[in-house]
């Protein structure tokens, strides 16, 4: 069959489609034709609030536009076609708006480090570092860039709302996910992610945080059963989520696939209900992970506002229950008016999406400012780094496909690159070869590269070389667990032949989170990399040779080995039963019971020594404190002043950071973060900082009043370069009355 015939095959089979499916949705194409009419109607005001603007249409509304807003409409290759599919944008998913209310339909797209699936529908995307990339610059307004490039893109190729917005902590290390997250601190994540938030939703695309919450592994997600103290969620990962809402404001949070404490997360009252609703005062609606809807009532009475990609429960079924009164009006009307206020807030309404040519040379030019400043120095034996072309005869360049390309993370976080669309779990190198950039910093000096598969080959081309460079990865993604935090394809033998063949041997990781380095003694030099997207490998150039100065720091800690985890032993389901989009119970269960320790709170309250702590990153030069000061002010504010200094002879950038350990009563970990400032500084040049501190940082939460407080006693503040180099302190004391007993005591 030719081209033509097939072309006019296709035609014929949509328009077939369409007129059998016109009766159902005659409906829909009149709301087309009275578009235009609801331009003038009240709620197009714009001077009128979301709030105001959204109770104003939902009065105006069917039971069928109502039940049509909370679910959506399928997605490619999600189960059996549904009957609007043709009015996809080809994303995750969508939800069909009231044209006749001139509200518009939602096109919703995966975009954690860019936008997702743009080779199978004709486009294009930029490919940022990795989330856990870009919380190591500890730069809010590098979040905020991320987020603006991302929201520009979405609305070019035809998006309004975004899926990205991970923020679940690295509780579990070997969890597939965690380069789409913001690391282990909930302060530092819930700031990144806020502000990436925050400007993603300024270029009028509805924003999203999630996995809500406690989604901290992959291994058995759409079956697990996290159990967890209240104290210890609310000071950990929720806290996380309750300042990344604080800062950005999203439309939406986004329910996860695990129970907590015995309830899915989508149908879990005391998380969407007393916490995030009424606790929170989140004006914006709750979606369910794709298939993390589990029934119609109950998730209703919940909290949870639409269900996505279909509707299994909120589409007939709660019709249904509405009309039997299972389900109040009121109840689906307060779904439906979150979801309206987030269109409104959002300005999708107001500012209807206009599909254009992403800036391709601009999205380039974003990728590798926020990848030099994310890649964090880990090691620099004898200041093998920066290297000096000029003294160099030759290169070994080793192993990590490093002559054609970069790894990148795998599963709806996947953006495709340049050619044929991304398979599901697939390995994806971005055309980004370190190869060809180092080559192109030092014209004149002899490469050589062997792909590493070998390591006695590898050993005989470091030998012939000056310096010898491996690049090691580690593929992470959705639906899956790393076993361990070792480098697979038995990359450490090869790294250890290298560095015995070669003394001055660097290493560039190109991971999803930490591992392991069992040669760490034997290699002159270390670069995390992260997954550094479509113009890493041009970061990774400028750092090795100097034209960046590096001064990303750790957003995670890095274990010596998976025995020092919280778990050693990965808690993985007993069976495979899936349990995605049905009417379910969890089947197995994983205790946190480290509590508050995650993170580098583990290791300090274990007295675990540590690969690299969190908080670390060196630098091509040095920095000094000194002059500090502790300023207690009203209502138990703090001010932390000091001076950093560069002490070297290059400019730079210093993550100053500010950590406090709270009075013993309190029961916490040794110390945890309560600030940051990062700084450029040229050689020699010093700053006076002043960090306010915020009181609820400073707080605990308290089970018996179901609140925050601070606890009696002494403060004792630190400030340094890392969690494990702190040269300043200082304590404060406050007398801080106890709360009142609870009623009935």
């Amino acid at each position: 069959m030719s081209g033509h015939s097939s072309a006019r095959l296709y035609l014929w089979t949509v328009l077939a489609l369409s007129l059998l499916v016109a009766p159902a949705f005659g409906g829909h194409r009149a709301q087309n034709q009275g578009g235009n009419q609801a331009k003038n109607q009240p709620w197009m005001d714009t001077s009128l609030s979301p709030d105001d603007r959204a109770d104003m249409v939902l009065k105006e509304m069917t039971l069928d536009e109502k039940i049509g807003l909370v679910h959506g409409e399928g997605m490619p290759g999600w189960g059996k076609p549904r009957p609007n599919w043709y009015l996809g944008n080809g994303g995750a998913g969508f939800v069909l708006g009231v044209e006749r209310l001139g509200i518009p339909m939602i096109q919703m797209s995966d975009a954690a480090y860019g936008v997702r699936s743009s080779a199978q529908n004709g486009r294009y995307s930029t490919a940022l570092p990795s989330d856990l990339a870009a919380a190591s610059s500890w730069d809010p307004e590098a979040a905020c860039e991320y987020g603006a490039l991302i929201g520009t893109e979405l609305r070019a190729q035809g998006y309004n709302m975004t899926l990205g917005g991970g923020v679940n902590l690295t509780r579990e290390p070997r969890n597939g996910r965690n380069f789409e997250y913001m690391g282990e601190d909930p302060i530092l994540a819930g700031t990144m992610v806020g502000n990436r938030i925050k400007c993603e939703q300024a270029q009028h695309v509805i924003g999203d945080i999630k996995h809500y919450a406690l989604n901290d592994q992959e291994s058995g997600r759409n079956e697990v059963n996290v159990i967890i103290g209240e104290r210890a969620m609310r000071e950990t990962d929720l806290l996380a989520f309750q300042v990344g809402i604080g800062i950005g404001h999203p439309g939406a949070v986004m329910c996860s696939y695990n129970a907590v404490n015995g309830d899915f997360a989508c149908e879990n009252k005391h998380l969407l209900t007393d916490i995030l609703k009424n606790e929170w005062n989140f004006p914006g609606f709750v979606l369910s992970d794709w298939g993390g809807t589990h029934s119609t009532v109950k998730a209703s009475a919940a909290g949870l506002d639409n269900e996505e990609p279909e509707d299994i429960f909120f589409g007939e079924k709660l019709k249904q229950a509405v009309q039997a009164g299972q389900v109040p009006m009121s109840e689906l009307d307060e779904h439906v008016r979150r979801i309206l206020r987030s269109e409104f807030a959002s300005g999708i309404v107001d500012y209807p999406v206009q599909k254009g040519v992403v800036n391709v040379e601009g999205g380039f030019a974003t990728s590798r400012d926020i990848a030099e400043h994310s890649m964090v120095l880990l090691k620099n034996a004898g200041s093998v780094l920066p290297l000096d072309p000029s003294a160099l005869h030759s290169i070994a360049i080793i192993g990590g496909h490093a002559d054609s390309g970069m790894i990148s993370g795998g599963g709806s976080a996947q953006v495709d690159p340049p050619g044929p669309p991304s398979q599901w779990q697939a390995h994806v190198w971005f055309p980004t070869s370190p190869l060809k950039a180092i080559a192109a910093r030092a014209p004149g000096v002899a490469m050589y590269f062997d792909r590493g598969t070998d390591p006695e080959s590898a050993a005989e081309v470091a030998k012939k070389a000056d310096i010898a460079i491996v690049f090691a990865y580690q593929w992470t993604s959705e639906g899956m667990d790393v076993p361990t935090l070792s480098l697979p394809d038995h990359q450490d033998a090869l790294i250890d032949a290298v560095a015995a063949a070669n003394p001055k041997t660097i290493v560039v990781l190109e991971t999803g989170a930490a591992v392991t380095m069992p040669w760490i003694d034997r290699v002159s030099g270390v670069l995390e990399a992260w997954y550094g997207g479509n113009r890493g490998a041009d970061a990774v150039a400028d750092i090795l040779f100097g034209d960046v100065n590096p001064s990303a720091k750790l957003p995670i800690t890095f274990p010596r080995s998976d025995a020092d985890l919280p778990h050693p032993k990965l808690v993985t389901p007993p069976r495979g039963r899936h349990t995605r989009g049905e009417e379910a119970t969890p089947t197995f269960s994983v205790t946190y019971d480290e509590g508050l320790k995650v993170g580098y709170k583990w290791y300090d309250a274990e007295n675990k020594p540590v690969l690299f702590p969190f908080g670390f990153g060196l630098s091509y030069t040095t920095y000094s404190y000194s002059d500090f000061k502790l300023s207690p002010g009203s209502d138990s504010e703090v001010t932390v002043s000091f001076t950093v200094k560069n002490t070297g002879s290059r400019a730079g950038a210093e993550i100053s950071e500010v950590y406090v350990a709270l009075p013993a009563s309190a029961g916490e970990p040794p110390k945890r973060l309560v600030g940051w400032s990062k700084t450029k500084l040229n050689p020699g040049e010093s700053r006076a900082l002043t960090l306010d501190i915020d009181p609820r940082f400073l707080s605990i939460y308290d089970e018996g009043t179901s609140g925050w407080k601070l606890v009696p006693g002494t403060y004792t503040f630190m400030v340094g370069g890392s969690s494990q180099s702190l040269p300043l302190s200082g304590s404060v004391a406050f007398d801080v009355p106890p709360p009142p007993p609870p009623p009935g005591r």
